[in-house]
């Protein structure tokens, strides 16, 4: 159990860092344009792949419970894009091919595009309208640090690939939603209501 203890120490401490290292400013904007999004029924289009994709879509059924015409990128019933629609993507490389490309697409629409990533100059970075930056070891920094850490003798993380990008970002999002059930006043029951009752 020693490195099952460590693992958690690892992760809660360093989610935590994470999360008090996100530009305040940029969790409002996010949170300013969610809010308009649901009071004009606009659609919010969530994308992500692998396990970014998982928490997105953790993400987009928080928003669906809160009232929002919320879909997740990838399933068989999304409706077109449409200008004024909007993207949350989130990758943490901000260069997932898949993202990316619906990144790029959606803004030839004229749809905001929000990244949710730790690589602001990244591709994703740079087509995205806003970007919430959430600091974290990725695929891409494991893979070109490896030998500088071999090198150096330090241990292997035990959050590997981009699993504190992926945890920090599990956590910022369902903080979102906390902030946008007061903003809105929507209440648990409410939620409740919403939420599926065949499982």
């Amino acid at each position: 159990m020693k490195y099952f203890e460590m693992a958690v120490k690892e992760l809660l401490s360093g989610a935590e860092r994470v999360i008090k290292s996100i530009d305040r400013e940029s969790i409002e904007e996010f949170i300013r344009t969610l809010v308009e999004a649901r009071e004009k029924r606009r659609k919010v289009f969530i994308v992500g792949s692998g396990r970014s994709g998982l928490v997105g879509k953790a993400f987009a059924l928080r928003l669906m419970h809160l009232g929002f015409n919320t879909y997740v990128a990838g399933e068989t019933i999304i409706p077109a894009l449409r200008k004024g629609d909007i993207v949350v993507a989130i990758s943490g490389s901000g260069m997932t091919k898949t993202v990316v490309a619906l990144a790029e697409t959606a803004k030839e629409i004229g749809v905001k595009v929000i990244a949710v990533t730790s690589h602001p100059d990244s591709k994703l970075g740079r087509i995205a309208d806003q970007v919430v930056v959430i600091k974290g070891r990725t695929k891409v920094a494991e893979e070109r640090n490896y030998e500088i850490r071999q090198l150096m003798g330090e241990h292997e993380s035990l959050a590997p690939l981009g699993t504190m990008f992926e945890v920090s970002a599990m956590i910022f999002l369902d903080s979102v939603i906390a902030e946008l059930m007061r903003r809105l006043g929507v209440t648990e029951e409410e939620m409740r209501r919403r939420h599926a009752v065949v499982e």
